[in-house]
């Protein structure tokens, strides 16, 4: 999707500086797809691009905190039912990892705002797995390209990104 730097660069999303990253890495850049989330046109472009991802999904799933929204603006642009996944199980009320309705054998399409190395897709994939969900496919708005795609091969999900962190920094660093 040829308009997703641009939304980036406009809401504010894409930052350069001195960050450390979830993977405890160190970056010159952090892509925040929250603030681009957060504005209804701009959610509803990233939605748009990555309901394309969709294949032969029954359902779609999120971690929480940056992928639900785009999960659920996926799921009214799709029509699909979707999932929120926790990080960690609640220690209140029914103590689920997992909100919402799916059954065994459900297709998933797991969706997430940026992908680095992956880690925090295979633990959403294990734990979809893990209560009988198939996970072939993932989707993300920015690609890192520091070892996600890899990392999801071998589990035999392929990644799929609306751009790339090549062609999102290409002439900006």
């Amino acid at each position: 999707m040829s308009d997703v730097p641009r939304i980036l660069l406009e809401t504010g999303a894409l930052k350069f500086g001195d960050f450390t990253l979830t993977s405890g890495q160190k970056s010159a850049y952090y892509v925040d797809v929250k603030l681009a989330s957060t504005k209804p046109q701009a959610l509803r472009a990233l939605a748009h691009g990555l309901a394309a991802f969709r294949h032969e999904a029954d359902l779609l799933a999120g971690m929480e905190l940056g992928a639900v929204p785009l999960t659920a603006a996926v799921a009214l642009e799709t029509g699909l039912p979707y999932v929120i996944l926790r990080k960690q199980a609640r220690q209140h009320g029914t103590g689920k990892r997992i909100e919402g309705t799916f059954a065994p054998g459900q297709r998933v399409l797991l969706i997430e705002d940026v992908a680095t190395t992956g880690k925090t897709m295979v633990e959403s994939i294990g734990l979809l797995r893990e209560v009988g969900l198939v996970v072939d496919r993932a989707a993300c708005v920015v690609d890192r390209e520091q070892g996600a795609a890899a990392a999801l091969q071998g589990l035999g999900v392929e990644l799929h990104s609306l751009v790339r962190a090549e062609a999102l920094l290409r002439g900006r660093v």
